[in-house]
């Protein structure tokens, strides 16, 4: 009974039923069996189904397009990352032990540079191993970085190069306090 009401159901996207588009007619409810139709001829069968295919087809062809529409509403053209290209990095998926509270960490953190472009949606980073995250992250999670205008934030440090490691250089300690054990500095 299932099947029967499954296939005789009219489609919204083929606009046809899946009994009438695969044997191109009708199924029957209850049949009288004095009534004797006439066998149709096989060319003719052949072109009604032609016709029925090419009409599912073009309203199957028809909602693809719609959906495809719909889908790209809020899809953006990707930029094309390169090598040195400098960025900021999402805060979203990234946890912080001194800011429990979400809502007190800067949305992005950077900049930083591009190390090396892995694909078309994933670039590898050129992060501090302190940072403990991998480098590798998807485009999605990354932006341009915009030159700051001047006087508008504090300027970042400069990289100097001790033991063979890059690190910052700190021109002066303003305060230091403990806090659950770990020592913060405010340079």
């Amino acid at each position: 009974m299932v099947e029967f009401a499954v296939n005789n159901k009219v489609h919204t996207t083929t606009k046809v039923s899946p009994f009438m588009a695969h044997y191109r007619r009708e199924l029957r409810i209850g049949g009288d069996i004095r009534k004797r139709e006439k066998v149709e001829k096989a060319i003719e069968f052949v072109e009604r189904m032609k016709k029925v295919h090419e009409k599912a087809g073009a309203a199957l062809k028809k909602v693809q397009e719609d959906m495809k529409r719909q889908a790209n509403k809020e899809r953006k053209e990707t930029e094309d990352w390169k090598k040195g290209d400098r960025i900021l990095l999402s805060t979203k998926d990234l946890m912080f032990k001194e800011r429990p509270v979400r809502k007190l960490v800067d949305r992005y953190i950077g900049p930083y540079t591009i190390e090396e472009v892995v694909s078309t949606n994933v670039v590898k980073l050129w992060l501090l191993t302190l940072m403990r995250i991998h480098p590798v992250v998807n485009i999605s999670q990354i932006i341009q970085y915009k030159k700051q205008v001047e006087g508008q934030k504090r300027e970042e440090g400069k990289l100097i190069e001790v033991e063979g490691v890059k690190e910052w250089e700190i021109k002066k300690i303003l305060n230091k306090r403990k806090i659950r054990g770990v020592d913060k500095y405010l340079v």
